[in-house]
């Protein structure tokens, strides 16, 4: 059963900003998050801002947005075939707990100036039997 959709777009400017700024980024992406996008080297900048879109994305598919969400307990991995994927810690794993969701499926596209992730939650009915 879907639990929720979200979905949200980011101007990679808003990335390219934020880079100026110290420790702004740190504030945002989880330690090895940060690492992986910015080894991409020219694409760094497409790849945090997708990650974020997915934080974001993230917040509206749970319904209830980021309020009390630390973001660097949301963080976006790559499969070694390159799938992206969420990994929750703290307050991100408290919230898709209380969403009652169980699976969480993400795609991201990004293309020049702007990064879109789509984030769908999926979990059991109240009651199902697979509580």
């Amino acid at each position: 059963m879907i639990i929720g959709i979200g979905i949200d777009v980011i101007h990679v400017r808003r990335m390219e900003r934020w880079r100026t700024i110290p420790g702004l980024l740190d504030r945002y992406f989880h330690p090895q998050e940060l690492s992986a996008a910015l080894s991409r080297g020219g694409g760094a900048m497409l790849s945090l801002a997708a990650r974020f879109a997915a934080k974001e994305a993230f917040g509206k598919a749970l319904g209830t947005g980021l309020a009390g969400i630390v973001l660097k307990d949301i963080m976006v991995v790559n499969r070694h075939n390159g799938q992206p994927e969420i990994e929750v810690f703290g307050t991100a794993r408290e919230a898709l707990r209380h969403s009652r969701a169980d699976r969480v499926h993400i795609s991201l596209t990004h293309e020049k100036d702007n990064a879109i992730a789509m984030v769908i939650l999926e979990g059991h009915e109240p009651g199902g039997g697979h509580e």
